[in-house]
């Protein structure tokens, strides 16, 4: 039996940021499963890290990394 190759192209991303209000939008979460489980490390879509002194976290959804976890291609001007 031959075995036949799958081959993907990979889409094109644009480098910028995904908003966690749409992450949760598509994934159908709400913005704290994203927030913590990404803090968690749970969730590898992204980085996100306090800045020093203060209480809040930054985060960075990178649209490739969301693309190969959830399937979904982010476009910034559509979605």
């Amino acid at each position: 039996m031959i075995e036949e190759k799958k081959i993907y192209e990979i889409p094109e991303f644009d480098g910028g940021n995904i908003p966690v209000t749409e992450a949760a939008k598509i994934m159908k979460k709400d913005q704290q499963f994203i927030r913590q489980g990404m803090i968690l490390g749970i969730l590898p879509i992204g980085t996100v890290f306090k800045k020093e002194g203060s209480n809040q976290y930054d985060y960075y959804i990178s649209p490739k990394l969301f693309w190969e976890y959830t399937g979904h291609i982010y476009n910034s001007k559509v979605d």
